[in-house]
């Protein structure tokens, strides 16, 4: 997978965090797998264009709810209820379209679908491609694992 493909995602991510709140955001390294499995949050979204395939976020539960808290101006998140879970499925909404306008910058044209949120123990995704590229990232010290696996780049 080219750079100029794995860049856009993680200048979204240094782009929208910080409109909702997060300071401290840092690239931990990158991984390169053929499956995912669950920390406890996946939220998938599909990509299809000039590239297809999916991007897949995952976190843990804990880490879910401090997101969603920050994202709802510090209101307690005790459980991943329904506001929980549509504040999650809209940031990563936010993270991929933003990815998606930096991929037309270098001439990739995608468009992107709604988020679908899983949660649980022991999930495991298998994708249609190669590999699938991890990148690990924090964001206040919560840790966040975008999984790209594109076909067609």
């Amino acid at each position: 997978m080219d750079v100029n493909h794995v860049n856009p995602f993680i200048e979204a991510f240094f782009s929208v965090m910080p409109q909702i709140g997060f300071s401290d955001i840092q690239k931990k390294g990158i991984t390169v797998n053929n499956e995912i499995k669950s920390k406890g949050i996946i939220i998938n979204l599909g990509i299809v264009g000039d590239a297809k395939g999916n991007v897949v976020y995952i976190t843990d539960i804990e880490s879910g709810k401090r997101i969603a808290s920050k994202m709802m101006m510090g209101m307690p998140v005790n459980e991943l209820d329904d506001m929980a879970q549509s504040a999650l499925s809209e940031l990563t909404n936010m993270l991929t379209a933003n990815a998606s306008i930096n991929l037309a910058n270098v001439g990739l044209n995608v468009n992107i679908s709604t988020p679908t949120l899983l949660y649980g123990e022991d999930i495991q995704i298998k994708m249609n491609v190669d590999k699938i590229l991890c990148i690990q990232l924090t964001v206040d010290d919560i840790p966040i694992d975008v999984n790209i696996a594109l076909q067609n780049i």
